[in-house]
Order: C-alpha cells, then structure tokens, then sequence
C-alpha cells in the first residue's frame, strides 16, 4: 500500500512545503482571495486620489481667477448665488421637466 504513493509526498521536506502553501493560499488571514480583493481596493483608491488631485488643481485655479479678475467674481456671484446691484431684477427661467406619463 505504500509503494502506490508517490515519492513526493514521503519527502518530508516537499510535504511541509506544500502544506506551508495550501495553507498560505487559502486558510491564512492574508490569502490569495484576500490579496486580491486589496489589490482592486489600492487601485480603486489610486485612481481616488488622481480624481481628487485634479478636482484640487481645477479649484486652485479657479479660485486663483476669482481672486485675480473682478469681472469673473461678480459672474460667478451672479450665477450661482443670485446677486443682483440695486437697480436690477433677476428673472429665473426654469425649464419644464420632461417627465412623460404613459396613456392608458
């Protein structure tokens, strides 16, 4: 009954090392499954940080313009919190939604 088993797995050394690997790769708290499952997560969180760093740079910028240029200050107070000078009335204009109920 022995002689059918292969001689790798008599040799204790290649048995411990493929025991040190089966358990590596599947019961260890940083086995494969959960190395990758990390790898997506730092490249999900690589590719965070390059749209933050760019939203930062396109802010910086035009922060850079409102403090530099008057004319853009007043565009930007104007659009988005509704300033007007004393003489002057704002109109807002709101589109219809395109909401369409079905006939029945």
């Amino acid at each position: 009954m022995l002689d059918k088993i292969p001689a790798i797995f008599k040799n204790k050394y290649a048995l411990s090392i493929m025991i040190f690997l089966v358990w590596l790769s599947f019961f260890d708290a940083n086995n494969l499954v959960e190395r990758y499952k990390m790898l997506r997560k730092i490249g999900r969180l690589n590719s965070d940080i390059q749209y933050f760093n760019e939203r930062i740079k396109y802010n910086r910028d035009k922060l850079r313009e409102l403090n530099t240029d008057n004319n853009t200050l007043e565009k930007f107070a104007r659009e988005q919190y509704l300033m007007k000078k004393d003489n002057e009335d704002i109109f807002l204009i709101e589109e219809p939604s395109r909401t369409y109920k079905p006939l029945k």
